[in-house]
């Protein structure tokens, strides 16, 4: 899915978020991997659309449920969901990206959430997920001194999971989705559940989620295909059905 506003850096206006929202709520139950990705070479999406926002104020605000609806959904996806950055990715952007699974950035990629110098702050996620990912005083440092760090920084910090060249980021993003579309779909949306849903329970709880999900794993056709085709030295081809 490509965010397609290349002369405004793929900023997010209210229009581009429905389209993706209804893009995303029309996937078929089979997917396996959704992209994330700006059109161009110079944004993934820089921030919401300026021009937009400064005629919200608290009382126009309905117009932001679509954009949590949208993160959530990224989120809460039962197949890997991967924002490729290939270029800046700001504001309502990278809090989009924070809310994919994985992260892979060209190394010309910069991201940041530069809303204290509007006046405001992160509005969609943007505070809680960066600070489950880099720690609370890491967050309060990026978030009120609005900085900005290259590829190689985010990588460093864990906020994305590989940084690419350039010349090669479209030819190392589609080699990922070939590697996720071949997992085995149960266990995919398995792990997915596990990790994702895990830090909000107690450990006890993350456990016993984790043991349902287990089980459910052992019993599935999925199961039976990847021991079949250790034993016969060939590669699994996974149904997940």
């Amino acid at each position: 899915m490509t965010f397609n506003r290349p002369e405004v850096l793929n900023a997010l206006n209210r229009q581009l978020v429905d389209e993706a929202l209804d893009a995303v709520g029309r996937l078929p139950r089979d997917t396996r991997v959704l992209v994330l990705r700006g059109a161009g070479d110079k944004a993934f999406a820089a921030g919401a659309d300026i021009a937009e926002m400064q005629q919200r104020t608290l009382w126009t605000d309905l117009d932001f449920g679509p954009r949590r609806e949208l993160a959530r959904r990224l989120e809460d996806a039962p197949f890997p969901t991967v924002a490729a950055l290939n270029g800046f990715a700001l504001g309502g952007g990278f809090e989009l990206a924070l809310a994919c699974h994985l992260r892979i950035a060209s190394d010309s990629a910069k991201v940041g959430l530069p809303e204290t110098r509007l006046g405001i702050m992160p509005g969609n996620g943007g505070t809680a997920r960066l600070a489950r990912l880099v720690g609370q005083a890491r967050a309060l440092q990026f978030i009120l001194l609005s900085e900005q760090i290259d590829a190689g920084e985010a990588e460093r910090l864990g906020l994305v999971n590989w940084v690419v060249p350039a010349k090669q980021f479209d030819e190392r993003v589609d080699a990922l989705v070939e590697r996720l579309v071949q997992l085995p779909p149960v266990a995919t949306r398995a792990v997915i559940d596990c990790v994702t849903r895990g830090g909000g329970m107690t450990l006890d709880q993350a456990i016993e989620n984790e043991h349902r999900w287990f089980q459910i794993c052992l019993a599935s056709p999925d199961k039976q295909e990847g021991v079949a085709a250790f034993l016969e030295k060939r590669r699994p081809e996974f149904s997940g059905v």
